[in-house]
């Protein structure tokens, strides 16, 4: 229990609160009036009582102290943790970094993220981290109340994706080096990121029943090297049917360029090391697509590219989110609704399905009875 008591040797804050946090240890502060003694005394007991007392001197450590012991303890692939390092030194610790917990306000977040000088669709992830850490700090009861709430985020650019067309994947392919041609041909016709492409084993190619598992991606590491890791997300695992332009691609690219066993990557580079992305970024990918005449195009538009093919041909959403490894068939929708036929055009197929083809009366439903009924 809290009690309030009348310090005469207290000139400016003479009513005291005291009482004993859950740790037993004895805390007390001061108030200019008994009224407001009151009203904390009050506040504390309710807080102790229900287990959502915070001891006021946990939110003074600061944002940076709290946020780097936060990010020591996550399990983040090296690249997750790599990113996550880099947007805090960059972005939040000039701005945050120094600020107890306790004091951070909900109008301070908002100048930060209106501030900041990315793109839009940059700001998201970077928020992302800030959010996580102070929701973090609210479950260790370094502060009571999470500030980032209803912070607004810039509006993102409404950007259709334009997908390549098949004579620009054909030119994309034969500008590579002939050891990457089938690099391009698999990954537009799986529609595979360019981690599970670079993942790839040969145990992975099914030749008999023509599937292709999708079990790991690999990823850069520290000190230039590579590392294969988990998918992005458990529907990230999947096994895809492939046609005979991938089979055949794929079997000529074994033959030429060796397997080294089932558990060997399939696409290696020059030395038959894993496939590092910067470097193949660099200095594979960079120049076929200039020599293409595809400067903008990056791995991910072959990405596209697929997910166009199967719209095109009638698969629906969830069909597609498959396909791709989404978690869930909205964000295909959200990526890819403009590629699917209009509600208007459904209307107006449905209707001259119904009426094509027939020159019959007895084929045109009454619509109201005749006057000779």
């Amino acid at each position: 229990m809290a009690s309030v008591e009348k310090d005469p040797t207290r000139r400016k804050t003479p009513w005291v609160v005291r009482w004993r946090d859950e740790a037993g240890k004895q805390r007390k502060q001061g108030f200019a009036r008994k009224v407001d003694a009151d009203r904390h005394r009050a506040k504390v007991e309710h807080q102790l009582a229900t287990g959502a007392y915070v001891d006021p001197a946990a939110g003074r450590v600061t944002f940076e102290a709290y946020a780097e012991q936060w990010r020591a303890m996550q399990p983040h692939r090296p690249n997750t943790a790599a990113r996550t390092r880099s947007q805090l030194a960059r972005h939040v610790y000039p701005v945050l970094g120094s600020r107890p917990l306790a004091q951070i306000q909900a109008s301070e977040l908002q100048a930060f993220v209106t501030g900041l000088s990315v793109a839009p669709s940059s700001v998201r992830p970077i928020w992302a981290t800030v959010r996580a850490i102070l929701s973090a700090a609210v479950r260790d009861r370094r502060i009571q109340y999470d500030p980032a709430d209803r912070v607004k985020l810039p509006e993102l650019p409404r950007q259709q994706i334009s997908p390549l067309t098949v004579e620009q994947v054909d030119r994309l392919a034969g500008a590579m080096p002939a050891r990457y041609r089938a690099f391009v041909v698999v990954g537009a016709a799986t529609g595979l990121r360019q981690g599970e492409l670079f993942g790839l084993q040969v145990a992975d190619v099914d030749f008999l029943r023509r599937t292709l598992t999708v079990e790991r991606q690999v990823q850069p590491g520290q000190g230039g090297a590579v590392e294969p890791g988990p998918l992005k997300n458990r529907h990230s695992y999947r096994t895809l049917p492939v046609g005979r332009v991938v089979v055949d691609a794929l079997a000529a690219h074994l033959e030429a360029y060796g397997s080294r066993g089932r558990e060997a990557y399939v696409f290696r580079d020059d030395d038959g090391q894993p496939l590092h992305r910067n470097r193949f970024n660099r200095h594979v990918w960079a120049p076929a697509r200039v020599a293409a005449g595809l400067p903008e195009v990056t791995c991910h538009d072959m990405r596209h590219f697929y997910a166009s093919v199967l719209i095109g041909a009638g698969h629906n959403p969830k069909a597609v989110a498959e396909r791709l490894g989404h978690a869930d068939p909205a964000m295909t929708l959200r990526v890819y609704t403009h590629l699917w036929p209009s509600d208007e055009d459904r209307t107006r197929q449905a209707i001259d399905d119904v009426f094509a083809g027939s020159g019959k009366k007895s084929s045109v439903p009454t619509m109201r009875p005749s006057r000779e009924a």
